[in-house]
């Protein structure tokens, strides 16, 4: 007779060297997603006064973030979390700024606001894949790292619950750019603790790989196509969430709830994908054997 061996706890694995310090870290900077959605929303719909415009230029930020996101990613593959990761997070830093001083300045055309919001989209830091590849390599047990995915994904489901009450707390006494700043300051902030940190810079660059002709055009090639899939996926899921932020936002407004309202609302939501999360990491799967 067999026993199942006892599944590892979180705290098991925050006791892992250079867990905590790093998935902190990590979290720091990936708050900034949490936030800078509504704020962003927000402040577009203020400036602009129209919530199609807003919703066009937020489908613009979103969409150079998903298609570009292999791209960004194998650039930390490439050349490893400190020298890729934090020039991006920078410059992402840098065009939420310009987006929120775009926002306040009087007079400011749609198409300015739509190019920064692009470029900004285009240069988001991958926090969380670079953060699942570092548990992947402090974690060599199966179990472990099945838990860290799980509290991964929990806590990033968590950050997009805080995110928009922060946001709802700032625009009850700031204009909502200033939660387009501290976004900035945030991913600035964690993607610097993160690549200082000894488990990140474990991370050991993949570099270019050597082409030695068709054969590796064909792989390449087909990596491509594997990717496409995915990549679409994430794209259809990043719309439907979009447009489910920007209905809440525009029927918190015309109802005159006020900002608030919405930043409840969006957190529910993703409190909801949080328990399930948890959930899954709870429970042990498992599936039929195939003949």
């Amino acid at each position: 007779m067999s026993t199942r061996s006892p599944r590892p706890s979180y705290a098991a694995l925050l006791r892992v060297p250079h867990a905590r310090r790093t998935f902190a870290a990590a979290l720091v900077g990936r708050l900034s997603y949490g936030t800078v959605s509504l704020a962003l929303m927000l402040s577009l719909t203020r400036s602009t006064g129209s919530y199609a415009v807003a919703g066009l230029v937020m489908a613009l930020f979103g969409a150079t973030g998903v298609f570009l996101s292999p791209y960004r990613a194998s650039l930390v593959d490439r050349h490893g979390p400190r020298r890729a990761l934090l020039p991006m997070a920078l410059l992402y830093a840098a065009l939420l700024c310009a987006l929120a001083a775009a926002c306040r300045r009087p007079g400011t055309s749609e198409a300015a606001l739509a190019v920064i919001a692009a470029f900004a989209g285009a240069c988001a830091p991958p926090l969380g894949p670079t953060m699942r590849a570092v548990w992947a390599e402090l974690l060599p047990d199966r179990a472990l790292l099945q838990r860290a995915y799980s509290l991964d994904g929990v806590a990033e489901e968590l950050l997009f619950v805080s995110g928009p009450l922060l946001v709802g707390g700032i625009v009850a006494v700031a204009p909502p750019t200033a939660g387009v700043v501290l976004s900035a300051v945030l991913v600035a902030v964690g993607t610097l603790a993160f690549v200082t940190s000894p488990a990140a810079a474990a991370l050991r660059p993949a570099g270019r790989e050597k082409n030695d002709g068709p054969a590796a055009e064909g792989r390449a090639d087909g990596q491509a196509r594997a990717l496409l899939q995915p990549v679409l996926v994430a794209a259809g899921v990043g719309v439907s969430v979009s447009a489910v932020d920007l209905l809440v936002v525009a029927y918190a407004g015309e109802r005159g709830l006020g900002d608030g309202a919405a930043a409840w609302v969006l957190a529910a939501l993703s409190l909801g994908s949080a328990v399930g999360g948890l959930v899954n990491g709870a429970v042990a799967w498992s599936s039929p054997t195939r003949a």
